[in-house]
């Protein structure tokens, strides 16, 4: 029985003996590696920089797309129609003779409310606190301040101010 043959180390040596270390393979050599050490960080910020070239693109398309959306935007609110369906949804407005009704939640509605409206119904959630027995007063009487505004605006002449 033939054992396998192993790869003769002539084979091997017959390979590198054709390539033969010369000062010019050196030369190359050392040239590859400077270029490649010398390239490498030029290149990796070159694609950095382009990389926030791509961003900044993406972002200024965007923002092309959100000024065109509030330009169509902008168009809408020019229209009478669409202004009043926006105070119907929004505001709940409603033309003259018209009556509105608020549908609500039946277990947000208070069933002890006897005036059947929604501002009843806030203002009961608003008002819900205890009444306190005493009685604050305040520092400034408002009556008093709105008196002396108009009467100081009627009085008072303005003065020019001179420029230096």
């Amino acid at each position: 029985m033939k054992s396998p043959r192993k790869a003769a180390p002539s084979q091997s040596k017959a390979a590198l003996r054709g390539f033969r270390l010369n000062t010019s393979s050196i030369a190359l050599l050392a040239l590859i590696v400077f270029g490649v050490i010398t390239l490498a960080p030029r290149v990796q910020t070159w694609f950095a920089q382009r990389q926030a070239i791509f961003e900044a693109q993406a972002e200024l398309d965007q923002a092309k797309q959100d000024v065109k959306s509030m330009q169509e935007e902008r168009k809408r609110w020019e229209d009478p129609a669409y202004i009043r369906a926006q105070a119907r949804d929004r505001l709940y407005y409603v033309m003259p003779g018209e009556v509105s009704y608020l549908v609500m939640d039946a277990d947000g509605v208070d069933t002890s409310d006897t005036s059947g409206t929604v501002g009843a119904k806030m203002a009961a959630d608003k008002n819900n606190a205890a009444i306190s027995d005493t009685i604050y007063q305040t520092k400034n009487n408002w009556v008093d301040a709105i008196l002396e505004t108009v009467i100081r605006s009627g009085i008072e002449q303005p003065v020019e101010e001179t420029k230096n």
